[in-house]
């Protein structure tokens, strides 16, 4: 059995207004089976700024990534990917 590797990647997202009230983080983290680690948030009623870490398959996360940008969430890069 092949053991997959699991990547972590630490993102910054930023979510347009109408988007903030939105349980977008939860429906990208269940539909592509990843761990969202939140490290830092800031909510206002303007924007939204959340800093993740996203822990699972990497061609999941990046996935998720693509479903995030398609709804309209800026995501960025904070730091280089680990693989445990």
């Amino acid at each position: 059995m092949v053991k997959k590797a699991v990547l972590k990647k630490v993102v910054k997202l930023i979510f347009p207004q109408e988007l903030i009230k939105e349980p977008v983080t939860f429906q990208m983290a269940k539909k592509y089976n990843i761990i969202p680690n939140i490290r830092r948030a800031k909510v206002t009623e303007i924007v939204g700024e959340l800093v993740l870490e996203l822990q699972g398959e990497e061609k999941n996360i990046e996935k998720g990534i693509q479903y995030l940008k398609r709804l309209g969430v800026s995501v960025k890069p904070i730091e280089g990917d680990v693989v445990d």
